[in-house]
């Protein structure tokens, strides 16, 4: 049987680094747009999009914030765009679904659980003259009291709320108990086959980065969800390009970007998504394996279409 092709997910600028930690981070509508084009035309067949604050860079789920960039992006290139619906660890389910709700995009992530979520070791990177803006330093500090939640409650009213969108999810698991949680809500009715998992190592609050648990995690899902699911992984940090090798091997889709790691190898800052991109693409073809064009990517997934979103 041929092998399927390899799915390049990038996800731009996320909401957990900021503008002190890398000059290359996009944060404004321009720049987030013009990585965003540039990822896509390095090899990435999904943008995984979150909005921030123009002026500030400060993580927004404002519908006013994703207007300026979603239609040159998809004006621009033919990648599917998908939707954060995380974006902010203080606020509902219903704000953090408002973008996916209004521009109904082919795609969206959803966290399948509650789980205590923090970045606050980076604070100690920087003195209090580094960060470029106020809102910075409290804001990553501050992270050790965050719980980013997702209760079962929330998960079936952003399900309810956005299957008349037609949406795929990108089901965000962080730890062996969520892919139970998915399973649970697959038998309840929430998502239809074929799902489409991410596997995430790396974060604090989540599994370690160790190819073991990688291993251990795609076993769980093969006994869980059989032939009915298509998986990816994200590697936080230091451990992003050799846990998506290792997956890509193992015939799993990967995701880069710089909302999951800054740098482009060891102690050096990537200069964009795209240098990230073209990373991942040269590996995984040097490996033998092809990469997915959007189209084949929606085919894959068994998407809606990009036609079929509004924005």
């Amino acid at each position: 049987m041929a092998r399927q092709k390899t799915i390049i997910t990038c996800a731009i600028t996320g909401a957990i680094h900021t503008p002190t930690m890398s000059d290359a981070l996009p944060y404004t509508y321009d720049d987030i747009a013009q990585q965003a084009m540039e990822a896509a035309e390095a090899g990435a067949s999904i943008l995984h999009l979150h909005a921030r604050d123009n002026e500030t860079g400060a993580p927004s789920v404002d519908v006013k914030d994703f207007q300026p960039f979603l239609p040159r992006i998809k004006q621009a290139t033919d990648a599917v765009v998908n939707i954060s619906t995380g974006g902010s660890l203080s606020l509902s389910i219903q704000d953090r679904i408002t973008p996916a709700k209004t521009f109904s995009p082919e795609m969206c992530s959803m966290n399948m659980g509650s789980m205590n979520f923090s970045f606050h070791p980076l604070a100690n990177r920087y003195s209090d003259d580094d960060w470029k803006f106020d809102w910075e330093k409290d804001y990553v500090a501050n992270s050790d009291g965050n719980i980013f939640r997702n209760t079962f409650r929330d998960i079936k009213e952003a399900a309810e709320t956005l299957a008349p969108h037609d949406i795929k999810f990108e089901h965000e698991c962080y730890d062996v108990g969520h892919l139970y949680n998915l399973k649970f809500c697959m038998d309840i009715g929430l998502f239809k086959a074929p799902i489409f998992i991410q596997f995430i190592f790396g974060i604090l609050g989540g599994i370690g980065p160790e190819v073991d648990n990688l291993v251990f995690m795609k076993r769980t899902a093969d006994r869980l969800f059989g032939d009915d699911y298509r998986w990816s992984v994200l590697g936080a940090g230091g451990s992003q390009m050799n846990l998506a090798t290792t997956a890509s091997q193992m015939g799993g889709n990967v995701r880069v970007g710089l909302e999951d790691s800054l740098f482009i190898s060891r102690g050096k800052l990537a200069d964009s998504n795209a240098q990230q991109v073209a990373k991942i693409r040269r590996i995984v073809e040097d490996l033998g394996c092809e990469v997915a064009t959007p189209d084949e990517a929606r085919e894959i997934l068994d998407l809606k279409g990009g036609d079929k979103v509004a924005f």
